[in-house]
């Protein structure tokens, strides 16, 4: 007898954590890696995180926490925005997830239902469209390039929508952008939401990427509405990647669902990591340190991928990527990016992983690590396109 195997998990794979494992595998039979492929710091958590989780330690007892996360730590995420950003929220509409990723399900299952259909850029971060797809609503990927900076406007919305009967019932955004870097001004900015305001369209701001800016500082979506959902995350700029926490502030309508959905799908995020980022908001000197490591970086590759063949590059006013059109150098990314790893040992991340329509002719560098390791990966770039 066969057994019967659900569909929703027959959605694409995350390719760079298939790019990830391929360098692993390089690096364990003695082989060099420069990593260019995978978007975390390539720093640690801050001093006082590590000595506040050492101390959690001690405790007798690292038990559940409420599902929306500790009350301490939520009220300290709220202040987090009226020191950063100049806006208030209300410590109550804070809900600490189990990272960013936990963040997009419970986002998800709580604003829509199974049908529903939601739109997004491409290209853009591959969980928005395989988590949504999983959970049976529909993906409307926008096609944005250089003109738009790689992000959606309202007359990109109406194209796509043009003559459909269905209307749309969502949108996400990301400024700074995966894999872009790309960045939404201001005006283009009040413009999407106006948009989504008018047409009754639930707006997502995924926001993860905020603290890592090169000349402008980035917008919160809370600075113009409220009935948006916000996602965040520890693992950027707050150099907490394993740490596996995050947080949204979500509009009052969907606090009592959402906290259902947490209870049961997560029980609480994890106590430790919890107990321990607290302390992250008072070490922004140490973390804006990492974001002028990332800025150097950044000059490094912009000025140095052009002369081994890489000359045209998103804008990347933001996170730390760049995103290369190689369509000069390819028609076929994935096999690009592999045969760069086994020649010359520099690890990235195929476009295919972001744009399934047209990232066969594009790839994505993270700078997140040391200089050493971008120079160096450089030097190897264009001795090997020589």
């Amino acid at each position: 007898m066969v057994l019967k195997v659900a569909k929703r998990g027959a959605i694409p794979p995350f390719i760079v954590m298939d790019v990830m494992r391929a360098a692993n595998e390089r690096e364990a039979q003695g082989e060099e890696v420069l990593h260019l492929e995978v978007g975390q710091p390539g720093t640690s958590a801050p001093k006082p995180v590590l000595e506040a989780a050492k101390e959690a330690l001690t405790d007798d007892l690292l038990g559940y926490t409420d599902a929306l996360g500790i009350r301490n730590l939520r009220h300290r995420i709220a202040q987090h925005y009226q020191e950063f950003y100049g806006v208030r929220v209300e410590a109550d509409r804070i809900v600490v997830t189990t990272g960013s990723s936990g963040g997009f399900v419970l986002a998800f299952l709580s604003a829509f239902e199974a049908g529903d259909r939601v739109a997004l850029a491409s290209p853009g971060y591959p969980a928005y469209r395989n988590i949504l797809s999983a959970v049976g609503i529909q993906v409307m990927d926008i096609e944005t390039g250089p003109d738009t900076n790689f992000q959606p406007t309202p007359d990109l919305l109406d194209q796509a929508l043009h003559g459909s009967p269905e209307p749309l019932d969502g949108l996400i955004i990301a400024s700074p952008s995966n894999p872009t870097g790309t960045m939404i001004h201001t005006a283009d900015f009040k413009a999407l939401i106006g948009y989504c305001q008018d047409k009754g369209i639930r707006l997502i701001s995924d926001e993860i990427y905020h603290g890592i800016t090169y000349g402008r500082s980035a917008e919160t979506v809370l600075a113009h509405m409220n009935d948006a959902i916000i996602i965040n995350s520890f693992s950027k700029y707050f150099s907490m990647t394993g740490w596996r926490l995050g947080w949204m502030v979500v509009p009052e309508d969907l606090i009592r669902s959402i906290e259902c959905l947490a209870q049961n799908l997560f029980i609480s995020p994890p106590t430790l990591s919890q107990r321990a980022s607290i302390k992250v908001f008072d070490c922004r000197k140490e973390l804006d340190g990492y974001v002028a490591r990332y800025a150097e970086n950044r000059s490094l590759l912009l000025e140095q991928l052009p002369n081994a063949g890489f000359d045209k590059l998103a804008s990347a006013d933001g996170a730390f990527y760049i995103y290369a059109d190689i369509a000069n150098l390819t028609n076929d990314s994935q096999e690009f990016c592999n045969r760069m790893l086994a020649e010359t040992g520099v690890a990235a991340t195929p476009g295919v992983d972001f744009d399934p329509g047209r990232g066969h002719r594009y790839m994505r560098f993270s700078f997140a690590g040391e200089l050493a390791v971008m120079a160096e990966a450089v030097d190897r770039l264009g001795r090997w396109r020589r």
